[in-house]
């Protein structure tokens, strides 16, 4: 099996490395990196791809994937209190405004 060849993913692989790549893309970088990412993400995650055979599962570490979300939030965390709490009053006042 060639490099970079995906034929032993099972589906739901394929889907987590899509929805993990569509994150990625959401947040500014680039499609190949993205796709670099999540196939990396799904690797450390399930050892690679799902073999066929008996005895060769194992469990799946769910790490990565949580690693990954609490990773965000930081650049928020960092502004002065003061700048986040006007920044909440202000997102307030917009939701009531558009809400009418």
């Amino acid at each position: 099996m060639p490099r970079g060849d995906k034929s032993k993913y099972t589906d739901k692989q394929e889907r987590q490395a899509d929805h993990i790549a569509q994150s990625y893309e959401s947040r500014g970088v680039s499609d190949d990196e993205a796709e670099r990412r999540a196939w990396a993400t799904v690797n450390k995650e399930a050892g690679g791809g799902k073999k066929s055979g008996s005895g060769r599962g194992h469990a799946v570490n769910r790490a990565p994937s949580r690693k990954g979300g609490r990773l965000g939030g930081k650049a928020s965390a960092a502004r002065p209190t003061a700048a986040r709490s006007a920044a909440a009053k202000k997102a307030a006042a917009t939701r009531k405004r558009r809400a009418k």
